[in-house]
């Protein structure tokens, strides 16, 4: 097993300013919002030797299967705003900010995915009444891009990675499409704060939760890197008030563009190909617009091989939570954390602690799921009943 548990040498005690209110308030205006799950794993908790697991899983958000739709739908409306220079006239739910903006058309919504941000944006797309085209890394997986297809999207396959994607998407903008990427180069930073912005939510969620079940806060943590756009939302959330978790972020071992950067004191490309399974991890460059707050406000950085995310998978299910390759990640990191002789030193006792992971996405690939939890996806958290 392929595992590096690196204290992150940049971290600094500052504060960052919240996300907007508004934010909040936009995606209860979304088709079928409502919270995600926030979950006790009592088991997995014993197991893990600390006093409360909460999962908060999103995978099953607005009828997609991961929380990307958070990110894209309020970066696309912010976008938008500043495309037609103001927000549109008052609306109460997507239709009628559809009938709105029906004057654009034609418009198109583009970006570069490993699967989930596509799907998200192509969503977006569908319900403003706008195109889609989504650019992809050679060798995703079938069912994802049949995904975004189904959503009305045009798929475009890029030779070589995620990177290349990015790239090739950046080429499309104009007056008559619009680029909604997670990830930031120079001169394009507005949208993939934005971007972050949406992801807040979830962690607003998790507060709420709390407060009305009158649990204790996490102590700890635990989210997926891959350009660092959602973990810098966590670093938004829990770095702007008094409540101040440990924040861990997982990254598979080839693709640890984050790690990486941290310990080389500045943002560093890890060249692919990456190839693992946890494709929505699969970056080499973290985003620029990210960085600062990944820099400042991470505690602990792992990074953790395909092996790793199998048996955080399995563990999941076990525990009735579906999650998917990139969506077990956080798991998976965390096994890695408390196994580090150094960090268990650093953390101390958690047995009487709780401690959160972030699962963001469901069985994105159904048949790859049941190969590797030996079950149907439909078939984790169901009570069987034989009846005679």
């Amino acid at each position: 097993m392929s595992v590096l548990v690196t204290p992150n040498p940049l971290r600094e005690d500052r504060d960052w300013p919240p996300a907007p209110p508004e934010v909040a308030g936009f995606h209860r205006r979304m088709p079928a919002y409502s919270p995600t799950l926030l979950l006790d794993a009592p088991d997995l908790a014993e197991r893990l030797g600390v006093g409360r697991l909460l999962v908060k899983a999103e995978t099953r958000r607005m009828g997609l299967p991961s929380f990307k739709i958070l990110g894209a739908s309020w970066a696309t409306y912010q976008a938008i705003c500043e495309h037609v220079g103001a927000p549109p006239a008052r609306w109460g739910n997507i239709n009628e900010l559809a009938a709105r903006l029906a004057y654009l058309r034609p418009l198109q919504l583009c970006t570069a995915t490993d699967g989930n941000h596509g799907r998200a944006v192509a969503f977006m797309a569908r319900l403003l009444g706008f195109d889609a085209q989504i650019f992809v890394p050679a060798g995703m997986a079938a069912a994802r891009i049949e995904a975004m297809e189904w959503e009305g999207a045009k798929v475009t396959m890029v030779p070589g990675d995620y990177d290349d994607a990015v790239a090739r998407s950046a080429e499309e903008a104009g007056e008559r499409c619009i680029v909604v990427s997670d990830t930031s180069w120079p001169g394009y930073e507005t949208i993939p704060a934005q971007v972050i912005e949406g992801y807040t939510t979830i962690f607003a969620e998790v507060d709420e939760a709390i407060a009305a079940s009158g649990l204790e806060q996490p102590e700890l943590v635990v989210v997926p890197m891959g350009v660092g756009a959602f973990m810098s939302a966590a670093v938004t959330h829990y770095r702007s008030g008094s409540h101040r978790p440990v924040l861990v972020g997982v990254e598979p071992s080839d693709a640890n563009c984050v790690q990486a950067s941290a310990l080389a004191g500045g943002l560093t490309h890890v060249p692919g190909p990456h190839r693992s399974i946890m494709v929505g991890l699969n970056c080499g460059q973290p985003s620029p617009v990210a960085w600062p707050r990944l820099a400042s406000g991470v505690d602990w950085f792992t990074s953790v091989d395909d092996d790793a995310a199998r048996g955080a998978m399995r563990d999941l299910a076990d525990s009735a939570v579906v999650a998917g390759e990139t969506g077990a990640a956080s798991l998976a990191g965390l096994v890695a954390l408390l196994a580090d002789p150094a960090a268990r030193e650093a953390l101390g006792d958690l047995s009487g602690s709780c401690v959160m992971v972030t699962v963001t996405e469901g069985a994105t690939d159904p048949d790859a799921y049941e190969a590797i939890v030996g079950r149907s996806h439909d078939t984790v958290g169901r009570v069987l009943t034989a009846m005679r």
